[in-house]
């Protein structure tokens, strides 16, 4: 049961569906017929994925309870063949041989995080008690040891790591899941972007012509863009004492590391300096950033404000608003000059409710009511985002910190990004620039 790719499809069913209603909102029209069928295929596809992935889940949590289970012996006879075109494997497990047995190679052999977890504590000198190598460790196939028994390292399988990465790229922040780095195997991405616009006059322009008139020619207006992919590291300290207790293990080394590393993700793509770290959109030259009206009490938004903002973003169909907590009262009480409530608590669509018709998005990365940045109106596809296509490489030692008693763990990620312009770009007609990213300045 490889519970990485039951999250994947679930997560591209439920993707299907969100493109569609957005598709559906943005034409300010209903799902259309064959839309609606598609959707009943997705959520009927939901509804099982997600009782597989409890259930599995609920056994990974159970099976981490009994620690490393104990195979029973089976017949050569009975056990199954290796697929066409794969040579015979062998392994050894408990006095056990298992004679051309199907390799397991995603998980090592292992049940879950934890129980791997456990069998690397025990494989060393120190642990507390007899020293004992688990054979599944020693299996080359299966799990590779970094630099060998003398560092007492070892990585994790390859069906783990991928569970690291789901928690970290398809968490609970609704600002990683507008992102969405794309994978690449390099730690540097060359690329060409085009800052030209329709109604610019520079990059592929189209011409009306009359009968036997000679064409004009235009060309795409491309600059080399380079991203690098910057190294993110989570390095955690965990007692044997803790390392004890198998469930809590399984905590610690994904769900808390990747929370973690998930939240120092997404601050470097909204603030980042661009120094050895993601170009976040609010420290570069393409924020817009909207200035408080004259008269304006601090540490408020007026309904201005937000026309303003919507004003000044391109494609705003596109964007999404995101916004601290401090801010929604405030929000609630917005009305326009006609005394119509500019905010709407349209909790099906968006959680957050909508603002303008867009979406708002409460997170803890926008700053506090009055200050700049507590209300963005940014649209994600003008923000470029790559990993490392390999995850997370997760190590675990025990010598580094062997006379406390203290085990080391390290998770590291390469990531990088920056925003598509480098400018604000001018309007068609007006002299108000746009552009993917706009802020409302701070009102103190």
């Amino acid at each position: 049961m490889n519970l990485a790719v039951l999250k994947n499809e679930a997560r591209e069913a439920s993707k299907r569906i969100e493109d569609r209603l957005t598709a559906a909102i943005g034409e300010n029209r209903d799902l259309t017929a064959e839309e609606d069928a598609e959707n009943a295929k997705d959520e009927a596809r939901l509804d099982v994925l997600e009782k597989q992935i409890a259930q599995v889940e609920r056994l990974n949590v159970r099976a981490a309870k009994f620690g490393t289970p104990t195979p029973t012996p089976t017949p050569a006879a009975t056990v199954p063949a290796a697929p066409a075109g794969t040579p015979p494997v062998s392994f050894q497990h408990n006095g056990l041989i298992y004679a051309n047995a199907r390799p397991r190679l995603d998980d090592g052999g292992f049940s879950n995080l934890a129980e791997f977890a456990s069998a690397v504590r025990f494989a060393n000198p120190g642990a507390g008690q007899a020293y004992k190598i688990d054979d599944r460790l020693a299996a080359p196939t299966n799990v590779h040891m970094e630099t060998g028994d003398a560092a007492g390292s070892y990585l994790v399988p390859p069906e783990f790591r991928q569970q690291i990465v789901d928690l970290v790229f398809a968490g609970d922040d609704p600002i990683m899941n507008l992102i969405q780095p794309d994978p690449t195997s390099s730690n540097r991405v060359v690329g060409l972007g085009d800052e030209s616009t329709p109604w610019g006059n520079s990059g592929i322009q189209a011409y009306w012509r009359s009968e036997a008139e000679q064409m004009t020619p235009s060309r795409m207006n491309l600059t080399p863009r380079e991203t690098n992919l910057n190294e993110l590291y989570a390095f955690v300290l965990a007692t044997e004492e803790l390392l004890e207790d198998a469930p809590r293990i399984a905590t610690l080394l994904t769900v808390k590391a990747a929370a973690a590393i998930r939240w120092k993700s997404v601050d470097a793509f909204i603030y980042g300096d661009g120094i050895a770290k993601p170009l976040g959109w609010m420290s570069s030259n393409a924020l817009i950033t909207v200035a408080k009206e004259g008269s304006q009490v601090a540490d408020t938004i007026v309904a201005n404000n937000v026309a303003n903002m919507f004003a000044r973003m391109l494609n705003p169909t596109q964007a999404n608003w995101i916004a601290n907590g401090d801010i929604m009262p405030s929000l609630m009480k917005l009305k326009n000059e006609a005394d119509q409530p500019v905010w709407f608590p349209n909790f099906q669509v968006a959680p957050g409710g909508t603002l303008l018709g867009r979406p708002v998005l409460f997170t803890e990365h926008a700053q506090t009511l009055g200050d700049k940045g507590d209300l963005q109106f940014v649209n994600a596809n003008g923000y470029e985002a790559f990993r490392k296509q390999n995850g997370i490489t997760f190590a675990e030692s025990i010598h580094l910190y062997f006379d406390y008693n203290i085990r080391a763990f390290r998770w590291v990620l390469r990531i990088g990004g920056q925003p598509v312009l480098s400018a604000p770009v001018q309007p068609a007609h007006g002299a108000n620039t746009k552009s993917h990213f706009v802020a409302l300045a701070e009102r103190a």
